[in-house]
């Protein structure tokens, strides 16, 4: 069971670390995107079923899953030898923001909070749901972990990002869906963290372990 929830005390922070998909943006996008939308267009592309194109992929995709290769467009395009930018730019018209997470960008703003995002997520991928949500629009900056070299887990994104922008761990939020980011992210020493529990809309809530859950941002306003 996740701890209770309790009220933040926004006088004592001044950063506000937030993760894109599954914290912002809705993770349905990149579930069926992966899941569905990708294994379709492999298949058509070999001539194969929807069915046995699920069963080649799936294990593929697990065995890089916490990788940055799991994150990066480059990597998919070259082993399903797809156009994943292409796949993604087609369909952004299904990115959708998080119920109340914009408005929460907005509030954070009229706070004078620095909002700054920290993505797994491929540049151009973050480029592509930019362009359907205006979603840096609402932030003071923004660090993917490609250009770092190890994913948002990895203790060595975390003296990346420490090198990269200033950042006091003890007034600082740190918000994902992810538990061992967020481990990572207490281990670093950021002092207040929350795990969203519905990084997917259409899918029930998860359970948070010992961190905070929240079913939205929305709630910690």
């Amino acid at each position: 069971m996740s701890p209770p929830t309790a009220p933040l005390p926004w006088d004592e922070i001044d950063t506000v670390l937030l993760d894109m998909d599954g914290t912002l943006l809705d993770l349905r996008f990149d579930n069926w995107f992966w899941q569905e939308h990708v294994p379709a267009a492999y298949g058509r592309a070999r001539g194969l079923s929807f069915e046995a194109a699920q069963a080649a992929l799936m294990p593929r995709f697990a065995s890089a899953r916490g990788s940055l290769d799991w994150y990066c467009i480059d990597y998919w395009t070259r082993e399903l030898e797809l156009d994943v930018r292409a796949l993604k730019r087609g369909v952004r018209e299904k990115v959708a923001w998080l119920g109340g997470a914009e408005a929460f960008l907005r509030r954070l703003k009229a706070l004078d909070k620095r909002c700054v995002l920290v993505t797994d997520a491929h540049p151009e991928t973050l480029a592509i749901k930019d362009e359907r949500v205006d979603l840096i629009g609402h932030l003071d900056a923004v660090y993917s972990s490609h250009p770092f070299g190890a994913p948002k887990a990895d203790p060595a994104f975390w003296s990346s990002l420490a090198a990269a922008t200033p950042i006091d761990p003890r007034r600082t939020l740190m918000v994902d869906d992810s538990l061992p980011v967020l481990a990572a992210a207490r281990d670093f020493g950021v002092r207040w963290l929350r795990a969203v529990r519905r990084p997917d809309s259409g899918r029930p809530a998860h359970d948070t372990a010992g961190f905070v859950g929240i079913d939205t941002v929305a709630e910690l306003l």
